[in-house]
């Protein structure tokens, strides 16, 4: 029996929520997404605003009143949104869109003079509820934030995850936790600060060489790091800690204590100057603080250093992503054989590639939930496929495959769109059009002091030119042995104030390259390769950068239409399908090899 069948689904969720409100004296409620860690990916246990609205996204939050809810989503899950909210009496309401209100401006209109807004405030960061405080004040609606309401009502949450946590050598990392922590201290004094809160799961994992499983598809775990003078504090569940891993930390002058009482600890700070972002630690962190401790409001240190891999993390990414290529070549080999002669669906076809990359030395696991994606359900840009209700593949159509792994060596994103049998002149040129975007995005040559707004038009030209476009950033920052996204490099045209994705880019920094199409009811098109900013020369102009591929694995020539392609853009699809061959081939069996050999030839 379904959830929904035992508990009477999100109608009956929300009945349950509103009576809470109504017993608390709250005019309205927020569900965001997130952790009390501001996650993107998170376990189990914190997917509240899943358990209360249907919608399974990885962004967006609800805001429930007495008489309705809403939703509030951006464009990667518009689709999707649409679909899981579908009688569950919450209107979608699409962020970005012309007409749309911001949700600070809803809930200004809405509530009443004197209302009070309700959240749980380790679930919404600083920076946001401070903007809501300002936009509510005129109409002196005041905020209550010590209410788990969500939580309250769902009866069998599951509980906090407590996996064990495990220790990243230094011929992986590049750079022992010792150095990091005492370039973090001296940035710390720097920055005339006492004492640093940090609560971002990535940044403490990379700070401490340490890793964990608490996160899905993510190799983090909960925890806090607090550092006063000199005393530094690794709150965390005592459950994930071993004999080895404790020894360890000792050696680093780390405290270990309750990842529980980490709140109270905040409790006993006075008189400091507190370096924290505001963006990146909860409200409740912030309440506790303020008042009797000097906030200092920066990005984390760790943060930017974190992004910029150094030359060992660079040379373990490329390893990762030859590996990751031999299992996805081999995938793209048996699906063009299998489909048509096989019963196969969309789990099925995610369950294979998940087999060809467990197959790979070193290999630890997907870095995202694989969307595997047939036909119209590709035109959602994060469709997930349930097991038992995925779509069948059939010798016709486009199917679209967006995964990754975590290898010992790193971590790897990459999208391919395939041909499954005849295509229509628009799935082609809609292939085409995305391909060649993906690839003059990937030789492009910049100066330094580029952003990702500086460079988005190289991947969107050929899609304005045809009066197209995709409603979605073009890039993404991806970790060493961390999330698939990273700040706070990022590749987008629309500027967004808040945004944590729009640094200069460096050397080092590793950004996602994927434009794509989408036709809602028909078809979708992404193709994805992973690149690293290098240098390129210096001249009296000054420091010139380019992108190195990290990514190799064909892009389907069935789905090509050279009609659509210039000279240029013939040009980078050979020179790519060459490199191809010659990085992947010396690992396949000789039969796939000699496949790999047609399928990367010259057009």
């Amino acid at each position: 029996m379904t959830r929904d069948r035992e508990d009477g689904g999100v109608p009956a969720r929300l009945a349950a929520l509103r009576e809470r409100m109504r017993a608390s004296g709250m005019d309205a409620y927020l569900v965001p997404s997130g952790d009390f860690h501001g996650s993107e990916n998170m376990g189990e246990y914190f997917q509240c605003r899943a358990y209360i609205t249907g919608f399974t996204g990885s962004a967006g939050t609800a805001a429930i009143l007495p008489e309705s809810a809403g939703l509030w989503t951006d464009g990667r899950y518009f689709v999707q949104a649409e679909a899981q909210l579908l009688g569950s009496g919450i209107s979608l309401f699409k962020m970005g869109q012309e007409g749309v209100p911001d949700l600070e401006d809803y809930l200004a209109e809405q509530l009443p003079e004197g209302g009070v807004l309700g959240l749980d405030g380790r679930m919404a960061d600083m920076l946001t509820v401070e903007r809501l405080v300002e936009k509510l004040a005129p109409k002196r609606i005041s905020l209550s934030f010590h209410a788990d309401l969500a939580g309250d009502i769902w009866t069998d949450r599951p509980p906090l995850s407590h996996k064990p946590l495990w220790i990243v050598p230094e011929r992986l990392a590049g750079e022992a936790a010792g150095e990091k922590l005492a370039a973090l201290k001296a940035a710390i004094r720097e920055k005339n600060a006492t004492a640093h809160v940090l609560t971002a799961l990535d940044e403490i994992a990379w700070l401490l060489n340490l890793r964990g499983g608490d996160i899905d598809c993510t190799p983090l775990f909960l925890a806090y790091f607090l550092i006063t003078g000199e005393r530094m504090r690794l709150f965390v569940q005592e459950e994930s800690l071993s004999g080895p891993v404790r020894a360890y930390l000792d050696r680093l002058g780390v405290e270990t204590a309750a990842y529980a009482g980490f709140y109270e600890a905040l409790s006993e700070l006075s008189g400091e100057t507190v370096l924290l972002e505001k963006a990146r630690v909860n409200a409740r962190i912030g309440e506790i603080l303020c008042g009797r401790n000097t906030i200092l409001d920066s990005v984390n240190p760790a943060a930017r250093r974190k992004a910029v891999k150094n030359p060992v993390e660079m040379e373990h990414m490329r390893k990762a992503h030859i590996r990751d290529g031999v299992a996805v070549t081999r995938f793209l080999y048996w699906l063009k054989h299998a489909v048509g002669a096989q019963e196969i669906d969309e789990c099925a076809a995610a369950a294979r590639l998940s087999d060809f990359r467990a197959e790979q030395e070193g290999s630890l696991g997907p870095s995202f939930e694989t969307i595997s994606a047939y036909g119209p359900n590709a035109a959602m840009c994060h469709y997930r496929a349930q097991e038992g209700s995925g779509r069948r593949l059939e010798p016709k159509g486009l199917y679209l495959v967006d995964s990754g792994g975590h290898y010992e060596e790193g971590t790897t994103d990459i999208t391919r769109t395939v041909a499954l049998g005849p295509l229509t002149e628009e799935e082609k040129k809609c292939f085409t059009l995305v391909a060649a975007g993906m690839l003059r995005l990937l030789n492009v040559k910049f100066l330094s002091g580029c952003r990702g707004v500086n460079l988005d038009f190289a991947a969107r030209e050929l899609l304005w030119r045809n009066g197209l476009d995709y409603n979605h950033g073009t890039g993404h920052g991806v970790a060493f042995l961390g999330p698939v996204h990273e700040r706070p490099n990022g590749i987008r045209w629309r500027m967004t104030p808040g945004r944590p994705d729009t640094a200069v880019f460096e050397e080092g920094m590793i950004t996602s390259n994927e434009p794509g199409l989408y036709l809602e009811g028909r078809f979708g098109v992404r193709t994805e390769n992973m690149m690293l900013c290098v240098k390129a020369e210096k001249n009296e102009y000054g420091q010139f950068l380019r992108f190195e591929n990290l990514t190799w694995a064909p892009i389907d020539l069935d789905a090509i239409d050279a009609r659509w392609l210039e000279e240029r853009d013939r040009r980078l699809l050979n020179e790519y399908h060459q490199k191809v061959f010659e990085h992947i081939s010396p690992w396949l069996p000789e039969e796939e090899a000699a496949w790999l050999k047609e399928v990367t030839r010259e057009i």
